[in-house]
């Protein structure tokens, strides 16, 4: 048989470089989606097997067109990760209204493109999954978030639909909440105050939502909640 496909559409040198690795090391070829060519290309080197689609998850024509990319290249994906993230700070006063709808261009509407170019053929194959990276944004709305937490708690709403329409056709949709710094250059520098111990590191979340995507049947999750073991919440 050959061997299994995964989409990974955000992949950085974070959360989805490290998801990316993980499924590659499970035996998977991978697709890689971002917008960085130059990054893309780096992964593929290391990723054998890997193909590097540069794509602008916000623009609907390229999502569809780096799903046929996928497909003629590696096949139909049986899992696909979601992890595109844009967020800008300020109070409801403070911020641009342009960037509230950026941010819910790339949280929300990327995932209904995404979701909707591969969930017909997973329904068809009656099986896949589907998995998306939120963070506590999504569940609640602080006051420098206001143009963060909305285009979140959107994306986890329609990943509730999502997963109450597929679920019961085969496909496995979860939302993972993401409670936590993540460790990584420009998180450290900002965060200069906290120990190794208060990070999350990108290999271990890599590794639950991999585990995540291999849930059988009959125990699947849909909310699932990451943080380090000291993380207030």
């Amino acid at each position: 048989m050959s061997k299994p496909v995964a989409l990974v559409a955000g992949v950085g040198r974070g959360t989805g470089g490290a998801v990316a690795r993980r499924f590659a090391a499970a035996g998977y070829r991978v697709a890689l989606l971002a917008r960085s060519e130059g990054r893309l290309k780096e992964f593929e080197a290391e990723l054998a097997g890997s193909l590097a689609i540069p794509c602008d998850l916000t623009d609907l024509a390229a999502v569809n067109s780096a799903l046929a990319r996928c497909r003629e290249e590696l096949g139909e994906p049986d899992v696909v990760i979601h992890n595109a993230a844009r967020g800008t700070h300020g109070t409801f006063m403070d911020i641009d209204p342009a960037d509230v709808e950026e941010n819910f261009r790339v949280n929300t509407m990327s995932l209904l493109y995404l979701a909707r170019a591969a969930a017909p053929a997973m329904i068809k194959r009656g099986k896949g999954a589907i998995i998306i990276t939120g963070n506590t944004s999504a569940l609640r709305g602080k006051a420098t978030f206001a143009g963060f937490a909305p285009t979140k708690a959107a994306q986890r709403i329609l990943a509730e639909a999502i997963a109450r329409d597929l679920g019961p056709k085969g496909i496995h949709v979860a939302y993972v909440v993401i409670d936590a710094v993540i460790d990584l250059r420009w998180t450290r520098r900002r965060n200069p105050e906290l120990k190794d111990e208060d990070f999350a590191l990108p290999d271990d979340l890599a590794e639950s939502i991999y585990q995540i995507s291999q849930q059988p049947r009959s125990a699947w999750s849909f909310n699932v909640e990451l943080r380090p073991f000291k993380e207030t919440w």
